[in-house]
């Protein structure tokens, strides 16, 4: 019989709000729309440029499979991922690996911990936070997985007591989407140690790194090489650094040898690697073109306090102040639009029927991004929350 052969309704937070704009564009609402994380645009120049170039080569390798390594782009993994970090990695003892993006490498994560045959614990950053960690695990019977504590009381930095015994490996996201706060060396160093003086493989989904807007964040890489018997690996991706390099599915992984060697036998079942030209495009901007992606950091930065100040003179409470990334995170309404709002999602629901204003509701908060031109909604946005009236008990 043909019918879906899936549970129902376990279609994701990005879906489910997918879904309900779709049906207000069909229905003739026009959308103030905050909830996309994809930056517009192109890609930057530096890398359009030099993508273009490598289309055009006759090089074989240019052409072919890139599998576990880049034979088109020499050195690719090493210098991609030196150029996110502060400190020199060098002769430390790591290993690399070239992804086609972190979303799908985070399903093969609790895969390459052995969960396809033996119960695997995973930690995820998920409440609230990109729920893909945590769909990734709900696919893997052997996969149990739990969330670990995010509020504003901690800020959004959980604590290695929060960690549950017979954790087997935790997926941290910093900086954090949807709070956009960041970790600091300390903060890392403690969580090192715990995991391993307790045997806990580690992963950092490093996507908002070059797009911190303070000194203090600092990447997992930097600091996990001081542990050498720790079990580690970390995330970098070109999504977000290059314009809209949401489609240039391109990045890297550096970690332990023993952790990418898993990563990579699991990835080498898995796809053929990423399209190598747009890899030498990303490259160029990264090694050549800083002053242009400083130029979309600050944008965002500038952006990320344009929408602060707005919602906050319109009465909305800002959970806590973003240092990174370009998401703005906010305290639910308890009434909207004269009614009691009940909770995150109905409110979200109510902005997109009512105002056409979209975001996305992560467990008790709302996130508003900014990746469409803030300024030229200014007006409109601000009509549709005076409107909506919001008030807190």
């Amino acid at each position: 019989m043909r019918k879906s052969r899936l549970p129902a309704g376990a279609a994701n937070v990005f879906q489910k709000i997918r879904q309900k704009r779709s049906e207000a564009i069909a229905q003739g609402v026009e959308l103030l729309d905050l909830s996309i994380g994809e930056p517009k645009g192109p890609a930057l120049l530096s890398a359009r440029e030099t993508a273009r170039d490598a289309i055009m080569s006759n090089d074989e390798a240019m052409h072919a499979y890139q599998y576990n390594d880049s034979p088109a782009v020499s050195g690719f993994s090493q210098r991609f991922v030196a150029a996110h970090l502060t400190g020199d990695l060098g002769n430390a003892d790591v290993d690399y690996v070239p992804i086609s993006g972190i979303k799908p490498i985070l399903g093969l994560l609790p895969l390459a911990c052995g969960c396809a045959t033996d119960i695997v614990t995973v930690a995820t950053m998920t409440n609230p936070g990109y729920p893909i960690p945590a769909n990734w695990c709900d696919l893997f019977p052997n996969a149990n997985h739990y969330a670990l504590p995010l509020n504003t009381t901690n800020k959004f930095r959980f604590d290695v007591g929060d960690i549950e015994s017979g954790t087997d490996l935790i997926m941290t996201n910093y900086p954090h989407n949807p709070s956009g706060q960041v970790a600091t060396a300390e903060w890392f160093a403690a969580l090192c140690r715990y995991c391993n003086d307790n045997n806990i493989r580690l992963f950092n989904d490093a996507a908002y790194c070059s797009l911190s807007h303070t000194k203090d964040s600092t990447n997992l890489s930097d600091v996990a090489v001081d542990y050498p018997n720790l079990s580690w690996a970390e995330g970098f991706t070109a999504a977000k650094l290059i314009g809209n390099g949401t489609g240039w599915h391109v990045g890297a992984m550096v970690g332990s040898k023993d952790f990418i060697g898993d990563i990579k036998e699991i990835k080498g079942k898995a796809d053929a690697g990423f399209v190598a030209p747009m890899a030498a495009g990303v490259l160029a901007s990264l090694e050549n073109d800083q002053e242009g992606i400083a130029q979309y950091r600050a944008m965002y930065r500038e952006r990320l306090d344009l929408l602060g100040d707005l919602l906050t003179d319109c009465g909305m409470r800002l959970a806590i102040k973003p240092v990174a990334g370009f998401y703005t995170l906010w305290e639910t309404p308890t009434q909207a639009f004269g009614e009691a709002v009940e909770n995150s999602e109905a409110f979200n629901l109510m902005m997109i029927d009512k105002v056409g204003v979209v975001g996305v509701n992560f467990s008790t908060y709302l996130r508003y991004a900014v990746c469409a031109d803030v300024a030229s909604m200014e007006d409109d946005l601000r009509r549709a929350f005076e409107i909506a009236d919001v008030h807190y008990d």
